[in-house]
This record gives C-alpha cells, sequence and structure tokens, in this order.
C-alpha cells in the first residue's frame, strides 16, 4: 500500500539530508570592518570559528580581533613582509609566510618602519602563539609568542641563475619568494593529515618561459618543533628543513608574483588560488585558479623549463571559465589577493582592501560558492 506524504512533510525530509555543513555559519557576521592602520596593506587573513577569532597579517603586523572585529591584541616589529596566513587545526597557532629580502619591496618595508638596518635575503614560516596575543603592541621579537622556521629550498631558488629558452635568467622558476600558504590534505587526496602547502611569489617577466607554473611546496610540521626558533632580524638563524616532502607544480599561464592567497577548502575539494593579474598577452590572465583536490598528480615535462627533468603537475579543476587556446580554467574575480578564507559548506570570507588618509585597512565580506563559470561566488547580505 502506498503511503502518502504531504509537501510539507517532503520538504522536510529534503532538508534534513542537506549535510550540515551547507547552512552559513551562524556564528560569522556578512560584513566585518578591518582598519585603517598606518602599515602596509591587509595580506591575508585566517578565521578561527572554535575559539570565536579572526587574525589578519597588514605586511608587518599581526591582528587578532574577536568575530565582530574587535582588535584583542597585535603583534609588531616585523621588518620583512609578512603574507598569507592559515590556522592549523592540530595545534592551534597561525602559521603565514615571512621573507626578508634585500631588493625594492624589502627596502620599501624598512623605509615604512623607519628602520635603518640591513637584512639578508631569507624565508620564514612564521608560527604564532595567538593564544597568548591578549594585547596591542606584544613584541614579534621579544614577547615569546612568534617562532619562525627557514626555508632553504626557496632561497636557493631565489638566488639560483638558471638557463632558459631565452637565455640566462635569474631566479630559477621566478621565485620572488612565498605569499600563499595554506594547511591541507595530501594532492590527490581530499582526507587524512594535513600539510602545510606553501607557494611562491613568482616574478611576471614577459621575457621567459619558465615563470608559467604556480609552484606549491608540501611541509610535514609534525616534527618542525626542532627547527623553530625565536626570530631575532640582528642575527637570522637558519634552522629549518632542507627540502619540503613534495613539490607540485600547476600551469596557469602567467600571474604577478604568484600565488597572494592559498586556500584549501574540503567543500569543493579545491585549492584556491587567488593571484594578481598576468601581463602575458597570450594566457587569459585569469585572478583565481582551483587546483583539483582529487587529481592524483602526475609527472610531466615541464612546458618552458628545461633545467627540469620532469615535475609533479596537478591539474586544474574543471570549473571556470576555460581558455580555448590553452585549455587554461580560472575566473576573472576582484578580490582575495588580499585575503580569503574557507568557512565551511561553500561560504567563504574575502577581503576588500582600502586606502584612505588614516591608512590601509579591509572591509571583510562573506560570499557563497556559485559554481557559475562567469563567477565564482556571489555575496551573502
Amino acid at each position: 500500500m502506498k503511503q502518502l506524504f504531504s509537501v510539507a512533510t517532503l520538504l522536510a525530509a529534503i532538508f534534513f539530508l542537506l549535510p550540515a555543513s551547507a547552512q552559513r555559519p551562524a556564528a560569522l557576521q556578512a560584513e566585518i570592518a578591518s582598519g585603517p592602520f598606518k602599515a602596509g596593506h591587509i595580506q591575508g587573513i585566517a578565521v578561527d570559528q572554535k575559539k570565536g577569532y579572526i587574525y589578519y597579517s597588514y605586511t608587518t603586523m599581526l591582528i587578532k580581533t574577536d568575530l565582530q572585529g574587535r582588535i584583542v591584541g597585535t603583534v609588531t616589529g616585523l621588518l620583512g613582509h609578512l603574507g598569507d596566513l592559515d590556522l592549523s587545526e592540530a595545534d592551534g597557532r597561525v602559521y603565514g609566510s615571512l621573507e626578508y629580502k634585500n631588493d625594492a619591496i624589502g627596502r620599501g618595508i624598512l623605509n615604512m618602519e623607519k628602520s635603518t638596518r640591513t637584512l639578508d635575503n631569507a624565508f620564514y614560516i612564521a608560527i604564532f602563539d595567538v593564544d597568548r596575543i591578549d594585547r596591542v603592541g606584544m613584541s614579534a621579537e621579544k614577547d615569546g609568542i612568534m617562532t619562525t622556521v627557514y626555508l632553504p629550498t626557496v632561497l636557493e631558488d631565489y638566488l639560483a641563475e638558471v638557463v632558459t629558452p631565452e637565455g640566462k635568467k635569474a631566479h630559477r622558476l621566478g621565485c620572488s619568494g612565498i605569499d600563499g600558504v595554506a594547511f591541507g590534505p595530501k594532492f590527490g587526496t581530499t582526507s587524512g593529515k594535513e600539510y602545510l602547502t606553501v607557494a611562491y611569489g613568482i616574478y611576471s617577466e614577459k621575457d621567459r618561459s619558465d615563470n608559467d607554473y604556480q609552484v606549491l611546496l608540501q611541509y610535514d610540521t609534525e616534527k618542525w618543533a626542532k627547527y623553530e626558533r625565536s626570530l631575532s632580524q640582528d642575527n637570522m638563524h637558519q634552522m629549518g628543513p632542507r627540502k619540503p616532502a613534495e613539490e607540485y607544480f600547476v600551469f596557469t599561464g602567467n600571474t604577478t608574483y604568484g600565488v597572494q592567497n592559498l586556500e584549501y577548502d574540503p567543500f569543493t575539494q579545491a585549492w584556491l588560488m587567488a593571484v594578481y593579474k598576468g601581463v602575458k598577452e597570450h594566457y587569459p590572465n585569469y585572478t583565481l585558479f582551483a587546483a583539483d583536490a582529487k587529481a592524483r598528480p602526475t609527472k610531466q615535462t615541464l612546458q618552458g623549463i628545461p633545467y627540469i627533468k620532469k615535475g609533479l603537475v596537478v591539474p586544474l579543476k574543471q570549473a571556470g571559465l576555460k581558455d580555448g587556446k590553452s585549455g587554461i580554467r580560472g575566473w576573472m574575480w576582484g578580490v582575495g589577493s588580499t585575503g580569503m578564507a574557507a568557512l565551511g559548506g561553500g561560504y567563504y570570507y574575502f577581503s576588500h582592501n582600502y586606502n584612505s588618509e588614516q591608512g590601509q585597512g579591509s572591509t571583510i565580506r562573506m560570499y557563497r560558492y556559485t559554481d557559475r563559470p562567469d563567477q565564482a561566488f556571489e555575496e551573502v547580505k
């Protein structure tokens, strides 16, 4: 005998079949104001929904706020470039890229901080014991709340000279340092042990062809305690893993300074990469890419990189616009390069940075993933 269901009963049944993660995170506001601050522009954000805090990188300063944007504490005194951030679920600390370069960017930071120091080229992961950040103006060097781990692989690529199809060039793979960082599973999987993935900054030089991949290094941070040191900017240490657990390549075509913000998203099963638009006209120059987390990386000959025999290549996800000539997929998306965070269930925070007479700041806004090729996300009001 057939049993009849009312429309209301049917709708209720459908609702309870939906995964809980598909609902908007209840504790989070649709919009949060940050700044302005007399520091560099916002570089990245990390959200701790369990404890109720958001962390912001402003180039030389880390800021801790509650979920309404009220400042709990700040960490100052950095003379390098603090970039993208991510929260480790394993140890509850916030990890960020930190680079020191004796170039125009590095000298600009020293000028901004009114420092006369001369610093060596060095690349670190900064690790913040964020539970101890409880007041404004804490020192990155003196208050025992930040340790660093040195990344020699990055420095080697940054300093290297290589022979490309266009001739001898500085900086292997176009490496300008590091910026995007995110915790997530090993490439080719969507669960299991988490690795810290670090993305290269990459120079956008048009007269070379070895700078068209995004370079992602994965590190196992479980045993990093033996490397961690408090940072003295007068005597910078060189304690860190000799090599990453693995190096991966994602072909996106040219970008300007590589992956600015990196985020692993379990909902879309993708590694989102927000970039500044590239300058090579024969590429689509999208500003947001999604590497396919499920796809198994394959060893391939790398286009335009004769000095590496083969590399592990991760494909882009079959989403977004598709360039007919190159096959590259992505989105023309105006935000993300100064901060993005996956919140669960297809919801995200994106940073909208701004300049004013009082300094630089950001409005953090909530978005929902749409899977549309023309517009990946829609704003949540």
